[in-house]
């Protein structure tokens, strides 16, 4: 019988080890600087999820489903961005490894998770309390890009809906090679809008499928959730490690 090969994260060690030690190519703390007077793309994309009854949200349900989705990362296309990451990392702490198709090559990016939101916030329209989840990572030196991703998920307590918002703060990064800076040019904007409108294709898919089959964690169908599927103590570490 052959062994089982090793996990993605264990294959990838050598660069989560180099991204761990990496600095953010853009400064987090002038987040409120960064619009598109001065030179960047902020872009909001949000779709509805299934609703829920009024009040908190549901132990099995559609919030605490996407949730789940939104932790393992199984949500991105594979065939544009798939995560690898250490999952006996707490969420506040994940270091990703990033694997993205573009131009027929893949490239190898690291992100750090910025911050972890889990709180009950006042709606601003005054119609009551909402429960949001989610986080956001940041790009690393020798990223494409520059900036930051923000994947949240809300209900409304009062109404039982449901929904997840993408809200990210971009711009194009230091690319040495003339052919990838050219393509970039060219295509990543494409590129950015397919990630974020299929990611959250994506995950709506999963959460109903969550929710028909009797809470089945999301399909292993892509890198970026095979490394911890496939292994059962990998998988405990994870579910330990949402928060």
């Amino acid at each position: 019988m052959m062994p089982k090969p090793a996990p993605l994260y264990e294959r990838q060690k050598a660069r989560l080890d180099a991204f761990t030690r990496a600095g953010y190519n853009f400064d987090p703390d002038r987040l409120t600087d960064y619009t598109a007077a001065t030179g960047w793309r902020v872009d909001d994309y949000e779709t509805e999820l299934p609703p829920e009854a009024p009040g908190p949200p549901e132990p099995r349900g559609s919030w605490a489903a996407a949730c789940e989705v939104l932790s393992r990362y199984s949500f991105p296309p594979p065939g544009l961005i798939s995560g690898i990451f250490l999952p006996d990392q707490p969420l506040s702490q994940r270091v990703m490894v990033l694997r993205a198709q573009f131009l027929g090559v893949s490239f190898w990016f690291g992100v750090r998770i910025g911050r972890v939101t889990d709180e009950t916030r006042a709606l601003p329209d005054g119609g009551g309390p909402e429960q949001v989840w989610g986080y956001n990572y940041r790009t690393l030196e020798g990223h494409f890009e520059r900036g930051q991703i923000e994947f949240i998920v809300h209900k409304n307590c009062t109404t039982g809906r449901v929904w997840c918002h993408i809200h990210a703060v971009s711009q194009t990064g230091r690319i040495r090679n003339p052919f990838y800076w050219l393509g970039f040019k060219l295509f990543g904007r494409r590129l950015q809008v397919r990630f974020s409108q299929q990611s959250l294709k994506r995950l709506r898919q999963q959460v109903e499928r969550m929710l028909r089959e009797g809470w089945q964690a999301p399909a292993a169908d892509g890198p970026a959730v095979q490394p911890v599927s496939a292994h059962e103590d990998a998988q405990a570490q994870l579910d330990k490690n949402r928060k």
